[in-house]
């Protein structure tokens, strides 16, 4: 394994008119790690998906996938990575192996060459057993490691995948990453993906969070974690503005009001670190305003909002179509 990034992401933007879906990206995912693009939809993660599969142009920017430059040479682009898209592109009348030949032929694959391959695919995701079976037959997280076994089928070095877990089940998605992980480990297969998903996030390796178009952290989800330090305190009051307040001037640390109701303040920010305790002194302090409150560690959707400012919602909007 060499080190040349698998993919490498170089002041990347796109417009959709006058909107801009991409602000100026940049970041690089090493070989034979599992990356995760974590953002609400709507910002910025389809329309980067698009790119690197070369579906389309960027506005500016380059994006490189094992050196390939993804416009300038798309082939080689295609040639380097398998794709599996957000939405299912299996025949469920098929089986799992007629799938898999008929992704063989678009490579030019054919005869024993081809069922090797098809045989191989379906064994590195665990469904050798289940061959000739149709796939509208197998669960909800077999029919994912089928589209995984052929977007692997012409042995590319990285694999990309759109919202992976997107309809299973919990079951199905730990039955999709215990392949990843075992791709990884057997073949060195580096996996990009892109989630909505912040439990899913936590699974990578390192995790890069993009919104309304900008990349606005990147790292491992535990170093994330890290830079907000301490724990975290969510309260919620019918007039959060006034609580913010009465917090600010009692026991300072910047508390900031998130969505309609709540308010929300890390202990590392307050002198001393005084950690959950502080909570029990903010409803003494101010009987009857504090209506439900949470105290915790630092998650990713922390990081998000210290980030961005905002609650995360995994619904931002829309992307502009193409």
């Amino acid at each position: 394994m060499s080190d040349l990034p698998a993919v490498e992401i170089r002041d990347l933007s796109h417009n959709y008119g006058t909107r801009q879906a991409l602000q100026g990206v940049s970041f690089s995912v090493k070989q034979g790690e599992i990356f995760a693009l974590l953002g609400p939809n709507g910002g910025g993660k389809t329309t980067l998906f698009r790119i690197l599969s070369t579906q389309m142009v960027p506005t500016r920017g380059n994006a490189l996938v094992m050196g390939h430059d993804v416009v300038r040479d798309p082939a080689g682009t295609r040639r380097s990575m398998g794709v599996v898209f957000q939405s299912p592109s299996i025949d469920k009348k098929l089986t799992a192996a007629e799938n898999l030949g008929h992704q063989g032929h678009l490579y030019g694959l054919h005869g024993h060459d081809l069922q090797n391959r098809v045989e191989t695919a379906l064994a590195a995701v665990g469904l050798s057993s289940r061959h000739s079976d149709r796939v509208e037959r197998l669960s909800g997280g077999m029919q994912r490691r089928v589209e995984i076994a052929k977007a692997m089928l012409h042995d590319p070095a990285l694999l990309l995948l759109d919202e992976p877990s997107t309809g299973l089940d919990p079951n199905a998605r730990r039955e999709v990453w215990e392949y990843l992980l075992r791709m990884r480990e057997e073949k060195g297969v580096t996996s990009l993906l892109t989630t909505h998903l912040m439990e899913e996030a936590e699974k990578a390796d390192r995790v890069a969070i993009i919104h309304r178009g900008r990349l606005v952290a990147s790292g491992t989800p535990d170093k994330l974690k890290a830079t907000v330090g301490g724990e975290v305190l969510e309260m919620t009051a019918a007039d959060p503005r006034k609580l913010r307040s009465l917090i600010a001037e009692k026991f300072g640390g910047e508390p900031v009001v998130i969505g309609p109701d709540t308010v929300r303040l890390e202990t590392s920010r307050v002198e001393g670190n005084p950690g959950a305790r502080l909570l029990i002194d903010i409803i003494e302090a101010f009987p009857g305003l504090v209506e439900t409150s949470r105290v915790g560690k630092p998650t990713l959707e922390d990081v998000f909002i210290r980030c961005t400012g905002q609650k995360y919602s995994a619904d931002f909007g829309e992307e502009a179509a193409a």
